[in-house]
């Protein structure tokens, strides 16, 4: 086989990604590129769910734990180092594995990204005051004001996503939305992607199991550990989040576990809107056995 072939796994978080990944990486003699942005940072094992030593020693991953919280790292640096580790692995295998719950990683990977114009320091800095002397509901309505497709498109409860809009639109005076419509670069190899899904209570009695399971390992522990870390980007995290305020003392700690269940559900529904605007994604049933999944991706690859 000429064609090389990425094989991106995409799903709720605690769907059994990590499992599939597995599965298929051993199946293929291949090996696995994370692309779970949080996964990234060394600081952060517990929190977000990184695969123990077990599951670590059963195929080679990469991009896991790979650098700190206190280092600067962006979709863009991703993307680009992301292709380059394809490119060496490629060289040995016709297979690669790319799995994780952060879709503008994957799409950064399988699609390229959008690129947008440089954005001074100051336009970011003038939006976070705004954010904080004027409110969010302010920013929300500047956005649907001059770009109101990114106002239907983005999550506008996220500070992050509705500045980073608002910070092109205002450096370079057109809106947001123009520059997700230009032209992508080709990839040198095809993409096969599989999604798992659940029924909803499935999903969400996984999500509780997980957030306890967390709690058993040392997620408390690990938090307090990174609380005086806690205004970084990366920690702008479920899971994370809830138990600063717990220390804070805004929060009793059963309540802040209760928040933590709950925000992670409302991540995991975001994740799946995000996920249904791809058509190309195959959907599988999170209890499919792992067979009838390598069956498909070997009747696409002979259709190639």
């Amino acid at each position: 086989m000429s064609q090389k072939i990425l094989i991106s796994i995409s799903g709720a978080t605690a769907i059994g990604k990590t499992a599939l990944s597995i599965a298929l990486a051993k199946a293929l003699n291949c090996e696995i590129i994370s692309c779970d942005s949080r996964q990234f940072y060394k600081e952060m094992a517990i929190g977000t769910a990184v695969p123990n030593e077990t599951e670590l020693l059963q195929a080679k991953h990469h991009f896991i734990q790979h650098i700190s919280i206190l280092e600067p790292y962006s979709v863009g640096k991703y993307e680009q180092d992301a292709l380059a580790k394809l490119d060496t692995l490629f060289l040995t295998n016709d297979y690669v594995i790319l799995v994780g719950g952060s879709g503008l990683y994957a799409n950064a990977v399988t699609d390229g990204l959008n690129y947008f114009p440089d954005v001074p320091k100051e336009v970011r800095e003038t939006l976070n005051n705004e954010l904080l002397e004027k409110g969010i509901e302010s920013l929300q309505n500047e956005l649907k004001e001059v770009d109101l497709a990114s106002y239907n498109r983005i999550d506008i409860a996220n500070p992050h996503r509705l500045i980073r809009a608002l910070e092109v639109y205002r450096a370079s005076g057109e809106p947001f939305s123009t520059f997700l419509n230009k032209p992508k670069p080709q990839r040198p190899f095809r993409t096969i992607k599989i999604g798992l899904q659940a029924a909803r209570p499935l999903l969400y009695e996984r999500i509780n199991k997980r957030v306890e399971m967390m709690l058993d390992q040392g997620l408390l522990e690990e938090a307090k550990k990174l609380y005086s870390f806690r205004d970084n980007n990366a920690l702008q995290t479920v899971g994370y989040r809830e138990l600063f305020r717990y220390f804070d003392g805004e929060f009793t700690l059963d309540f802040a576990i209760a928040e933590i269940k709950k925000n992670t559900r409302r991540f995991a529904k975001r994740q799946a809107t995000w996920y249904r605007k791809d058509d190309a994604i195959k959907w599988f049933d999170f209890q499919t056995g792992y067979d009838e999944i390598r069956a498909y991706i070997k009747a696409i690859v002979a259709s190639i």
